[in-house]
């Protein structure tokens, strides 16, 4: 029997992933050692491997093939756009992906003029404005903190992920649309899917069998 390979979003997601797991059987202890320098950990009787890795990676590990299931944020495999099947969602990590900006910037969404954007999620930002709301606008990569860009002049609006709107308010920003809803995916090769779909689909069942009931409670 081969192993199975899961490829997991460093930090956050990856401790709610694996407390998860643990919820179905499924166990690393060789994980849990925060001081380990191991790259790969693996579960030798039920033939799993885990890997930990940069969250944009992810999607390009499971699409390649290198992991059959990876769990990442639904804005990652939004902004990737990689060739692979999204089956569950996981329920955590939850937030929302937003055009924000200044509240009088509201009259720049009309689609009349043309505007920069500023954003991390450069391919979400133009799905959303070429396709959705059909507006041409110019879209501005930056890696880091983007509510700095309407404020000093580099964009009308930003496109990015809104938690609890603190750090918009802070800066005199607000909400101005909301793109999608988002939260963990767990995501799995196409080809694992039929190569190993009895073991995959049992974890996955397992896996929404155990989050309905959490939901129910």
């Amino acid at each position: 029997m081969r192993y199975i390979t899961f490829a997991l979003a460093k930090g956050r997601l990856a401790k709610k992933t694996l407390s998860l797991l643990e919820q179905i059987g499924i166990t690393c202890e060789e994980m849990k050692d925060e001081k380990t320098r191991k790259l790969i950990f693996v579960n030798e009787e039920l033939k799993l491997k885990f890997f930990l890795s940069k969250a944009s990676d992810v999607p390009t590990y499971v699409e390649y093939g290198a992991a059959d299931i990876g769990v990442v944020g639904k804005d990652t495999i939004l902004e990737e756009g990689r060739n692979l099947y999204e089956v569950l969602d996981l329920g955590f990590g939850k937030c929302k992906m937003c055009v924000c900006g200044p509240k009088d910037a509201k009259k720049y969404l009309n689609g009349s003029q043309l505007i920069r954007v500023a954003s991390k999620y450069p391919n979400i930002a133009k799905e959303y404005f070429y396709n959705k709301k059909l507006q041409t606008v110019e879209i501005v990569k930056l890696n880091g903190s983007v509510e700095l860009a309407p404020i000093v002049g580099l964009s009308e609006v930003i496109v990015d992920i809104v938690e609890t709107g603190s750090t918009l308010r802070e800066n005199g920003l607000e909400v101005l649309e909301e793109i999608c809803p988002l939260s963990a995916r767990m995501v799995v090769n196409q080809v694992s899917q039929r190569m190993e779909q009895e073991r995959i689909s049992k974890i996955v069942i397992e896996l929404k069998k155990l989050l309905d009931e959490k939901k129910q409670r």
